[in-house]
């Protein structure tokens, strides 16, 4: 055994820190704050999003101009996910990754903690309303007719140009590799599709894919109409800009579930809406909490048709999702080492503790994190 656990606990923070830039996706993708300042679960860190700017004319004057007070929206991440995942080693083990020999075990160990966070960050599509594609049906199989929507969606939706993402899951990159739109190399001039079959940077996105991709688990409405309940006016119910508002749905007979993500639209209005929390459409009219709030008037009896499951493939620029992580504040009962660094290429950060257990040592890896959809506007689900 070496004479101090110094020797180990570095080496293994470094094998995990190179598992989390392989394995952890999503963060790499968003805005990412990350921070050595220790913090405690259920501590919160404000993402500001700007508030919008305006334009006017000048005139000279003797008078000061008088500027508009900014009110930036503040977004409170919550750190509210303390995770772990830890494995014993004995004495001869130690000093074997001391000698050179790598740990395994390290690399299953902090990959569980990258799939955890990935999954956390890909749960927040529930608050994305932007859609495109068609449910059930992979997309890209023979045209890159879902990455031009989803473009064009982003682009009304007011995006910027810059930091926009694709992330596919395994079926949908599968076809978009087999597009000469993307592997062959004089329509491209990149030949990364063919021989390391990757996306890279097309359209606009930069590309990538991910195992965890989710699927939207939609219930099919039951036999029976629903429709907008009566003349509702743009915008109505919304208290925060537009951001989210209600929609009253007739449902003609038989209940039927909502479950919030659930996209939903009305015939003759362009916009897809999402459901903001889960609700049962009783026989008669039901209030629905929907992001964003109406973008066009409702005349009563309008047909409302929800989406079927779909695979939740994701397009979006940079901020529309928020990832915070901070390491730990310091524990010293029965800890026999301790190591945490921020690390600013997966944007987590990671905590290493020593626990001497029977005669073995525990070493127990951590994170703590939160993530949230702070800007639903700058995202658009490719349906598959």
């Amino acid at each position: 055994m070496p004479n101090t656990l110094t020797d180990v606990v570095p080496v293994l923070v470094a094998q995990g820190l190179q598992v989390l830039r392989s394995a952890c996706v999503m963060p790499r993708l968003v805005n990412t704050d990350y921070s050595n300042t220790p913090a405690n679960q259920g501590d919160t860190v404000n993402v500001y999003i700007p508030s919008a700017a305006t334009v006017s004319d000048v005139a000279p004057s003797a008078a000061p101009i008088q500027g508009g007070d900014s009110a930036p929206i503040k977004a409170p991440i919550a750190l509210n996910r303390w995770r772990r995942s830890g494995f014993f080693l004995t004495d001869k083990q130690q000093e074997e990754i001391v000698g050179g020999v790598q740990s395994a075990q390290t690399r299953e160990h902090v990959k569980a903690l990258a799939q955890d966070i990935n999954a956390f960050i890909f749960a927040q599509y529930k608050k994305v309303y932007g859609y495109v594609g068609v449910a059930g049906t992979t997309p890209f199989a023979s045209a890159v007719t879902a990455a031009t929507d989803a473009r064009a969606t982003l682009n009304r939706q007011l995006a910027p140009l810059d930091d926009r993402r694709i992330v596919l899951d395994v079926n949908a990159e599968a076809n978009a590799l087999g597009l000469a739109a993307f592997n062959a190399q004089y329509s491209t001039g990149q030949n990364s599709a063919i021989i390391e079959g990757t996306l890279g940077r097309k359209l606009g996105f930069d590309w990538a894919m991910d195992q965890q991709v989710p699927t939207h688990p939609a219930v099919a409405l039951t036999a029976g109409a629903a429709t907008a309940n009566g003349v509702q006016a743009i915008g109505v119910g919304s208290t925060d800009g537009g951001r989210t508002g209600t929609l009253s749905i007739a449902k003609a007979t038989n209940a039927a579930p909502l479950l919030a993500g659930d996209i939903i639209s009305i015939a003759g209005d362009a916009q897809t809406y999402v459901v903001n929390t889960g609700v049962s459409l009783i026989v008669g009219n039901t209030s629905v909490s929907i992001s964003p709030a109406l973008q066009k008037e409702t005349l009563g009896g309008d047909v409302i048709t929800l989406r079927a499951a779909h695979v939740v493939n994701l397009a979006f620029h940079r901020d529309a999702f928020a990832f915070v992580s901070r390491p730990l504040m310091a524990s010293s009962a029965n800890v026999q080492e301790m190591m945490s660094i921020a690390d600013p290429i997966s944007g987590v950060a990671l905590r290493l503790e020593v626990v001497r257990q029977n005669k073995q040592m525990l070493f127990d890896f951590d994170v703590l994190y939160g993530a949230a959809c702070v800007r639903p506007e700058l995202a658009v689900r490719v349906a598959g």
